[in-house]
Order: C-alpha cells, then structure tokens, then sequence
C-alpha cells in the first residue's frame, strides 16, 4: 500500500506540472470520461498527439476522478473499441482528488475516426474534420494527394494538345524534364502519371484542361484594386489552366502597378516596379499550387494602396511553420503532381525556396519583407515602405497610383471641408460638420477624391484603417468644383 502510495504521489507532481500549462493544442481537462474524451483522444491522434487529463475542469481547477482499480482497465477497452487506439492510462493522487491522464500520439494511420467522424486539433479546440480533410488523410495514408487520382468525369479529349505541347517546351527549355523529340503528348501524360485507364488526372484537367472549370468551377483566381475592404475599384475573374491563371495574375499587375525609372549608365533605363515582380509571380504560383481544390473558395488577390495579399484556402502542412517559411526548410506539396509539372517547367523550386527568393527581393528592392500568415488558409502579405508621418506643420502626400487620377469631389463647397480641416479631423467629426449620416457614401464620394487630389493626407498613412486615424488639410490651392 506504501508503495502504491508513493508511485501515485510521483506520478502527481508530472501532473501537476502540466496542469500549470494550461489546455493547448496537445493538452485538454475534462472532469469526466465520456464522449468528448473519445473526441479528443481521435483528435490528438489525428494531429500532433496529446493527453486528456479526467478529473479537472475547464479552469484549471480539480473534481477528482474515479478511484476503482478497474477504471483503467475499463476505459482502454472503450477507447481501443471506439477509435482503435491503445493509450497510455495513469493515475495520480494529488490534494485528495484521483487524476487519470489518457495519452496518445500521433497516429501512423489516419483519419482516425470516432462514430463515422474524424476530429482534429486546432488550439485548444477539437474540432471536427470535412470531408475533404478526411479524403485527404485516406489518399496520403497510401501515399497519394488529391490531383493524382483520375477525373472521371474527364476524358483525355478534353485536354488541350496545345497546351500540353507548349509544357513540352517549356521542360526542354529549363532541362528539369526533357521530353525525348517524337513522344506525342498522350504518352508524355502516361509517362507523368496524369492519365491512368484512359482518363486524364484531376491534375491533367487544372494544368492542360480545355475549360478545367467545367469540372472544378472554384479553380480560379479573383483579382482586384480596392481602397479598402469594401471599395472595389476594380476586379477581374481569371479562369482557364493553372499556367492561364498564374500569367493571367501577372498581366494585371503589370497593367495595374505603376513604374519608375531609373538611370543606369547604359544606354537603356531600368523599370522600377511598385513591387517586384519576381517576388509577385512566386507568391501567385505558390497560391495556385498549393491551393486546397477540394474546398470551395477561389485564390484570391487584392491590391490595395500600400499592400498586396496573397491568399488561398490551403494553409500550411503539419510539417511546416511560418517561422520555417523564412529558413531553410523542406518542400511539402499539397497537390504532388501539380507542383512536379509546375517544377518541370521551371515555375517553383523542389527545395522549399520559394518564400526565402521572396524575402530576398523584397529586401533588395528596399521595402519590409513579406509577411505570412495562417488566416482562414494561407496568405502572403507585402507592403510598401512605411510613409512619413506628418511633422510640425508639414505634410506628405500618400503614394496613389497614378492609374487611377483624381476625381472630382462631390462636396457643394469643398472650400469649407478643407478650411475644416486644417486641424486634424476624424471622420466622425467632419460627418457632423457638414451634417452628414452616411459614412461609406461620405468616404467614397468626398473623403477619397481629395486624398487623390492630394488637398488632404492621412497623419498616419503607414496604418490606413487605424482608429486613431486623422485627415488634415496640406494647403494646396483647390479647383473650382464644377
């Protein structure tokens, strides 16, 4: 009994050291076993593993577990006949109240599902699996991602012979793939693996597909211009293959960012983009490649004043961090076959290089280097230099592209707003001055002609959307209205 006593005693200070972290994305209490214990013991081994510890609540504080020698014994016949995992089970004894920790790590295997259902962890939540992240975990558990499986709703006449041939040159340019002369395109498919029983791969149809989005109508990009979240100056839908849409991306931006030039000392002077493009085109490639398909949202580009964002609905794979982004690091593709091709024909590297060449030149075109970020999926930020705040009665002017010139106020007499706004004025105070109600229509039709114009400036035009935001006056002479 004494020794018993005192291995519980041991075991309750590891306890207890755990209890002071706190529930995280490998640690839950529950104050009893039941359904919710099952859940999350399937959602450990679905993710990262982890440990339920029975007997406390949510705050931390301890309401004791069952003390019958056969509790153990009991709950791991119900886990292993519930989810098919065999934890580990201990007790502990610590201030009169019995603790049990349930222990598992991560499965080899997954989905490892409870009553039909898969569960993950994100945080300290368990939260139930889609069912593409469940198709998802099926296919990689025999070593295959979603594009590799054959369409079939598809056939190989609804591929591109075009496109394909135009792939093939472009793997014989970079020399990754070379594509011995005479091999017809059906072959090159079969050789590749994007076509099997006489049906071309969901990767065939999205890289070399007639019209991919008869198949898959959320595989394209959306593009735009906004002044902010909810003023759209401009937008274009980009369909067709993921070689149309990344050159499609591209397009816009050179029609849309502005240029300057600078002097070189040869007889040619060099073009100076908002951004650089090369920068642009890896984070719009990597969107494209690494998108989750099986979802429903598009790959999405905004531009906006002073940043670009990136995004797609993929997020990263367990294996990588943000932090890892910045490092050297391994390349995980999401979708195997489509990244192999994309690598062919010399659009992204092999060796997980592509976001540290994007922090490369950002830093060699002088601005911060891009940001990633885990929002809802994945998505890569950059922003301009920061701009300068106003001082002691100067004022600068915010960059605005000159593809879009000033238009014209639509104040009766924007004499009066600018007289205003010699101080700095927030747009709750100029709303009331000129007895106006609606914010958005104020914004859009009066606020943003003069920012353009150049007649007022943000005070702190680095952070656009800030609460603290003033608008003041710079003191250039106004134009009649019309």
């Amino acid at each position: 009994m004494k020794n018993t006593t005192r291995r519980l005693a041991n075991a309750g200070t590891g306890i207890l050291r755990l209890l002071r972290r706190g529930e995280s994305e490998t640690l839950e209490f529950k104050r009893s076993f039941g359904r919710e214990v099952l859940e999350t013991l399937s959602a450990f081994a679905n993710t990262s593993g982890g440990a339920v510890i029975v007997g406390v609540d949510d705050s931390g504080a301890m309401t004791g577990a069952p003390a019958s020698k056969t509790v153990l014994r009991d709950w791991a016949n119900q886990i292993a006949q519930a989810t098919g995992l065999h934890p580990s089970l201990r007790q502990a004894a610590i201030g009169g109240k019995m603790l049990i920790v349930i222990e598992v790590s991560e499965n080899h295997i997954k989905p490892v599902l409870f009553h039909g259902r898969g569960y993950k962890r994100s945080g300290s939540t368990t939260r139930q699996m889609s069912v593409e992240e469940i198709a998802g975990a099926a296919l990689s558990r025999v070593g295959v991602t979603w594009d590799a499986v054959p369409e079939a709703r598809a056939k190989l006449s609804d591929l591109s012979v075009s496109k394909i041939k135009a792939f093939i040159g472009m793997a014989n340019r970079e020399k990754r793939r070379p594509v011995p002369a005479g091999t017809s395109p059906m072959e090159l498919l079969r050789k590749l693996g994007l076509a099997r029983s006489g049906k071309p791969t969901r990767a065939a149809v999205l890289l070399f597909g007639k019209n991919p989005q008869e198949f898959y109508g959320q595989a394209m990009l959306k593009i735009g211009r906004f002044r902010d979240e909810t003023l759209i100056v401009d937008d274009r839908r980009i369909d067709g293959t993921i070689f149309d849409q990344v050159e499609g991306a591209m397009g816009y931006f050179r029609e849309k960012l502005d240029t300057r030039f600078e002097r070189t000392g040869q007889a040619r002077r060099e073009v100076i983009w908002e951004y650089p493009l090369r920068a642009l085109r890896e984070a719009v490639t990597n969107a494209i490649c690494h998108r989750n398909y099986a979802g429903t949202r598009d790959t999405e580009i905004r531009i906006y004043d002073r940043e670009i964002m990136v995004w797609n609905d993929g997020g990263l794979p367990e294996e990588l961090s943000i932090r890892a982004l910045r490092e050297t690091h391994p390349s995980v593709p999401r979708n195997k076959k489509i990244a192999e091709i994309l690598y062919y024909a010399g659009m992204i590297e092999q060796w997980g290089s592509g976001t540290r060449m994007m922090v490369e030149e950002c830093r060699a075109a002088g601005m911060p280097p891009p940001v990633f970020e885990q929002v809802h999926g994945f998505r890569v930020v950059f922003r301009k230099k920061p701009a300068r705040t106003l001082e002691a009665g100067s004022a600068v002017a915010p960059q605005v592209p000159l593809k879009y010139p000033p238009s014209t106020p639509q104040v009766g007499d924007r004499s009066k707003l600018l007289a205003y706004c010699r101080h700095p004025r927030t747009i709750k105070e100029m709303l009331e001055y000129l007895k106006l109600k609606d914010r958005k229509n104020f914004v859009a039709q009066h606020l943003k002609p003069l920012l353009e114009a150049g007649l007022v400036v943000m005070t702190a035009p680095a952070s656009p959307r800030s609460p603290k935001q003033r608008y003041v006056a710079t003191g250039r002479p106004a134009s009649p209205a019309p």
